[in-house]
């Protein structure tokens, strides 16, 4: 199930057709009462072209978005860092999340802008130290996710908080699918239509049951938090006006130009 999140009226939908997501122009949402998240739902009679609607965030964390660093061996190496021997974290605000063809906005403090994309997943439940072989009972679903970083005020700072937590410097979606199973399916980020990266998600250091039993033994989730499960070697700058676009196979395709420099 593909559950998209749209304006106006902030209202909740889901694809009505297996195919949601490459029909184009036929792709319909019936309309839910309710949230399948947070409340619970009830299907409407109601059914809108996907067209005439402007999709926002699958979902705008209350709590927090955790990320995973160097969670792939070539992105590591190309960092000149060590495969690391645990999950490395780190937080990026919730007030940096935005959605699906929204502006990433070029900060004052910064002159490189890059893109990160990754697999990212959407917390069900209140859940704390969850055994590996649990991990699916707290997962609502996965989407996409684009782990913006200012690189030069990174290299700057030593540690990555200001470099990650811009505003809008955290783009999910287009939707969340629900019966994602990640295996070997491939990610893909292109800038203005050229590739940049190209890996299979199954390249992960940390599985997610690892990423899930890790991240919980160190903090309590909430519904609606969201982990960045890291990125694949291959990032690299975007320039003012660039489109960025990254695809995972079975989820779809999340894209986001970068605004001007801000001077």
């Amino acid at each position: 199930m593909r559950i998209v999140r749209f304006t106006p009226n902030e209202s909740v939908g889901i694809g009505t057709d297996p195919h949601f997501g490459v029909l184009n122009d036929k792709d319909e949402l019936l309309v839910l009462k309710g949230d399948p998240l947070y409340s619970g739902y009830i299907p409407t009679e109601t059914v809108v072209p996907l067209k005439d609607v402007k999709v926002l965030a699958p979902v705008l964390p209350r709590s927090k978005v955790v990320c995973i660093g160097k969670n792939y061996a070539d992105h590591a190496a190309e960092m000149n860092s060590e495969v690391p021997e645990e999950p490395v974290i780190f937080l990026k605000p919730n007030t940096s999340v935005i959605g699906p063809n929204d502006i990433i906005q070029w900060p004052r403090m910064s002159e490189r802008v890059d893109f990160e994309g990754e697999l990212a997943i959407v917390i069900g439940r209140i859940c704390k130290d969850v055994p590996a072989e649990k991990y699916a009972d707290v997962i609502f679903g996965y989407t996409i996710a684009n782990d913006v970083t200012a690189r030069d005020v990174q290299k700057k700072d030593g540690q990555w908080t200001r470099a990650k937590g811009f505003d809008t410097f955290c783009p999910i979606g287009p939707w969340i699918e629900t019966d994602f199973i990640p295996g070997a399916q491939n990610l893909s980020t292109t800038v203005d239509g050229e590739t940049k990266q190209n890996e299979p998600i199954s390249s992960m250091i940390f599985k997610i049951p690892e990423i899930i039993s890790f991240v919980t033994q160190v903090m309590t989730l909430l519904p609606g938090d969201v982990i960045l499960t890291g990125t694949p070697a291959g990032i690299g700058p975007m320039a003012a006006g660039a489109e960025c676009a990254i695809t995972i196979e079975g989820i779809g395709t999340l894209k986001n130009r970068v605004s001007a420099r801000a001077k």
